[in-house]
């Protein structure tokens, strides 16, 4: 199967730079200010769009998103408002790789079979849950792939050589790797230590390499897109969001604005790098 997510690595791999890769919260704070900002994504240079699934024990999320998280289901996010945003964007992006990202519990209440189904006629190219390991690939990961959905893997810096051929086995799209120990946003990654660990990986898989967790600014995202095929943003965006909401927490004027100047930002940082074709 060829994904948009196939599709988007091979074009930027070819343009000779990587990609930003941008994650907002679905129904953050709101559904329809959610949908607005994540229309304006591409636009200001993102590359494919994480959408996180609002759950009530987010274990790997730090304050922000996880406050995020509360914000959207206080909001009345569920699972089947997600896949609607999703419908919304694709009426007016095809292109554009969509990615779910979150925890099982969702997917499991709405119904593997069901979930699947829906995502896919509703545009969703990834996914990526992080509480879901490879032993459990026959749960959800290789029903996925048989949807045409990529399922896409975590690797972390304690993913060590005994580990890192099992994570790899069944992922697809790319390989997200996380920078840091910890949870999102908690500290910021060191770039000679990723470049070493992307180089690593590297050399065990095929798959674009996309690195996360503490990435905030355009001179960090130029940073490890050097060694990385991508550069992952949450919290500095989730951030940008709960700065711009008013006193009852509610979405202002300046909202989605604010996240569209963060990630021009952050993509000028990204494209600023240069590398020959066969090295992307």
């Amino acid at each position: 199967m060829t994904t948009r997510i196939d599709t988007r690595f091979a074009e930027l791999r070819a343009e000779g730079r990587p990609a930003l890769v941008t994650f907002i919260t679905a129904g953050d704070p709101d559904m329809a200010t959610s949908l607005e900002i994540l229309k304006t994504l591409p636009s200001a240079g993102a590359d494919v769009v994480e959408l996180g699934m609002p759950f009530s024990d987010p274990m790997a999320d730090g304050p922000a998103i996880q406050l995020a998280g509360q914000r959207a289901l206080k909001g009345g996010q569920t699972m089947v408002r997600t896949l609607q945003i999703v419908r919304e964007f694709r009426k007016g992006d095809d292109t554009t790789p969509i990615v779910l990202m979150g925890y099982y519990n969702p997917i499991y209440s709405y119904g593997n079979e069901r979930f699947l189904a829906d995502a896919k006629s509703a545009g969703v190219d990834g996914l990526i849950i992080v509480d879901l390991p490879p032993e459990a690939d026959d749960e959800l990961c290789l029903p996925a792939m048989d949807a045409g959905i990529n399922f896409i893997r975590l690797a972390t810096p304690t993913t060590d050589d005994k580990r890192l051929p099992r994570v790899l086995q069944n992922t697809s799209g790319f390989v997200y790797y996380v920078s840091i120990t910890g949870i999102t946003g908690a500290a910021s990654p060191d770039p000679a230590k990723v470049a070493a660990s992307v180089a690593h990986i590297k050399a065990k898989t095929q798959l674009p390499i996309a690195v996360g967790f503490g990435v905030k600014n355009a001179e960090q995202a130029r940073a490890i897109g050097e060694a990385a095929d991508g550069v992952v943003v949450g919290t500095a965006l989730v951030n940008a969001v709960a700065g711009t909401l008013d006193a009852n927490g509610k979405a202002t004027a300046a909202t989605a604005g604010a996240v569209a100047d963060l990630v021009r930002d952050l993509a000028n940082g990204v494209r600023s790098v240069k590398k020959s074709p066969a090295a992307a």
